[in-house]
């Protein structure tokens, strides 16, 4: 819970003793901002619609009156909490469990998509006072005619924005519709877009007319957040080895790495095990059971590292996070603003790291409007920083190791070694850190010059948007052929591949978007992208003959209008290719198989469209 006070206690807000008394016990003594309101205004009955952010107190702002007018003696659900994902929804209901411990009888039952039907089916049968699920699995028990909605007295939608991205909104509508018009309604968000605002009028509005109480909290709480953001332009480094630096010299407890993909969790945590680091993944990949174990372990310490994806991470509250990386930008703003929220919780300060292209800069403008802040730009530490760092830190252990020794032993041996081999103890030394620099270098290889190319991307983005543009003008009507000009790949003589893609026009594509993420991915020159034919539901494009696997790898995950390319050769389809020009001089690729660690073009929107077993 956040730690901004209000001068009033929670005495003030009419609770039942009971509850007061558990608070007591947790040391809960002022209510939040969101809490001050809410927590009155339900208490008195009237439907409310909250627009916080995450950490501001929403789980007790509308669980506390919650429990309030629950009568344990009446074995029915009488309180219902709709979260966008699971471990939301669990760490909901363990809260509303906690803050009603001292009600005797309560019962708290968690339901969502993953998890066996059978033991939620009994909690529910068994009339579970409080309900907290996933909307997938709600609308499961609903249809299934187990989750009995008659008594409830409260119905709760947290996170809404978030299950709007996950494209929930018909099964939220689905549930509300089942509620009955005698239970009050509340609905917490992040954010208000306008679906958001069509759903709080469709159900907080009571059947008087009579309007919520709308509680705005999220402007304050932005500016008071504590979150120090800061940039680094992907150049020089990759990004992977710019991770890895900052890893080992910033000084953090716990780290959360945001990444695209499913894949990319995999990708991305095995490279940081083989580097040394406790890290671990946390995708849709991973069971239940597994998903739990492995926040576990990140709040106990087992592991320090955490890479995930948006919709997993939605909803994650373990208070030692202490940085955050976006290492994939996310595709919306809002989810930015989501994933920052998981460090500086409670009150502390906490650090939003962001690896952006200058094609993504003008996104950072958008982030430091959502929040208030500033994005401050920064260098990760270059290899003569490394060096001085690691050197520092080996001369640290070697200080505190012998402040703390017994050594008589170890010295015999030196003296032993130096009266057989003639060797000075100087020479022994540096011998040992010459076993200790194979290990992990102590002076690290001077870091490669920025390439050029990374310093043209924005022009040659605009080359390729007018060369596309271009193409067009030759477009044949009858086959839905899309021809790029010949004149881009005048000094280009290579054989061709027909590759498939899965971008096509009901996605939105053109062959200038297909060309900039071939380009700006694979790190290709476009003259080396050959002619483009666009279906309904994918296209065809050609590349040169015997890519590298490393930029065949990288564009299968490239992103063309938020769709996944999934590159791949189609030996079976040709496209009818004009007479190509002369060679010329430069190679099709430019280092592209450095670039393996590079995960696509712009990105899916927090993985928008959950799996319905959510």
């Amino acid at each position: 819970m956040s730690e901004v006070m209000t001068g009033q206690s929670f005495a003030d807000l009419a609770l039942p003793a009971v509850v007061l008394k558990q608070l007591e016990k947790m040391n809960f003594t002022q209510p939040t901002p969101i809490q001050l309101q809410a927590i009155p205004a339900l208490i008195e009955g009237k439907n409310v619609l909250g627009e916080a952010q995450t950490g501001t107190g929403k789980t007790a702002a509308f669980g506390l009156p919650g429990l309030s007018a629950i009568d344990t003696k009446e074995r029915a659900t009488q309180m219902l909490v709709v979260a966008p994902t699971r471990e939301l929804a669990i760490q909901v209901a363990e809260a509303v469990a906690e803050f009603g411990q001292q009600m005797r009888g309560l019962e708290v039952a968690t339901v969502y998509g993953g998890a066996a039907f059978g033991p939620q089916i009994k909690a529910l049968r068994g009339g579970a006072h409080v309900v907290v699920g996933t909307p997938g699995r709600l609308l499961d028990l609903l249809n299934k005619g187990v989750l009995n909605l008659s008594a409830l007295r409260l119905a709760v939608l947290d996170e809404a924005d978030e299950m709007l991205n996950m494209g929930f909104i018909d099964d939220i509508e689905t549930i509300m519709g089942a509620v009955p018009n005698t239970a009050q309604r509340a609905l917490f968000s992040a954010t208000m877009p306008p679906a958001i605002r069509k759903l709080a009028k469709t159900f907080l509005v009571t059947e008087a007319g009579e309007q919520p109480l709308n509680i705005q909290i999220a402007a304050i709480e932005k500016a008071k957040a504590t979150i120090r953001q800061r940039a680094w332009l992907v150049r020089g480094l990759s990004k992977m080895q710019a991770l890895t630096r900052l890893l080992e010299t910033l000084e953090y407890q716990r780290v959360l790495i945001f990444v695209r993909t499913r894949s990319d969790t995999m990708d991305v945590t095995e490279q940081l095990q083989a580097s040394g680091f406790k890290a671990s993944p946390l995708s849709g990949d991973l069971n239940q059971a597994q998903r739990e174990q492995t926040v576990a372990q990140l709040r106990s310490g087992r592991i320090e590292i955490l890479v995930a994806t948006d919709v997993v991470a939605r909803g994650l509250d373990v208070p030692e996070i202490t940085h955050v990386v976006n290492y994939d930008l996310p595709g919306d703003s809002e989810s930015y603003v989501h994933r920052i929220g998981r460090t500086g919780r409670a009150g502390r300060s906490g650090e939003a790291i962001l690896f952006y292209r200058n094609k993504e800069k003008h996104l950072l403008r958008t982030y430091e409007r959502l929040t208030n802040g500033t994005i401050e730009y920064f260098e990760v530490p270059n290899a003569k920083e490394l060096s001085a760092h690691r050197q520092q830190k080996l001369q640290e252990q070697i200080v505190t190791t012998v402040a703390g020794g017994q050594f008589n032993q170890l010295n015999e041996i030196i003296a032993k070694m130096q009266a057989d081999t003639g060797l000075s103890a100087e020479q022994i030394a540096a011998a040992l850190l010459a076993q200790q620099n194979l290990q992990r270098p102590l002076i690290v290889a001077d870091d490669p010059a920025p390439r050029k190319f990374e310093e043209r991307t924005e022009r040659r983005g605009k080359r390729d948007a007018r060369d596309s543009r271009d193409s067009r003008d030759s477009r044949d009507s009858r086959d839905g052929r899309e021809k790029r000009s010949s004149r881009d790949r005048r000094d280009a003589n290579v054989e061709f591949d027909t590759y498939r893609i899965q971008v096509g026009r009901e996605h939105g594509a053109r062959p200038q978007d297909i060309v900039g993420a071939i380009a700006n991915e694979a790190d290709m020159d476009s003259r080396f992208i050959g002619q483009i034919q666009l279906f309904d539901g994918h296209s065809l494009v050609e590349l040169p003959k015997g890519m590298p696997t490393a930029v065949v790898r990288v564009l299968q995950r490239a992103r063309v209008r938020q769709q996944q390319m999934g590159l791949e050769l189609a030996p079976g389809e040709q496209i009818t290719r004009r007479p190509r020009p002369p060679a010329g001089e430069r190679p099709p690729f430019k280092g592209a198989q450095r670039r393996g660690d590079n995960k696509g073009g712009r990105g899916n929107p927090g993985e928008r469209r959950a799996r319905r077993a959510q």
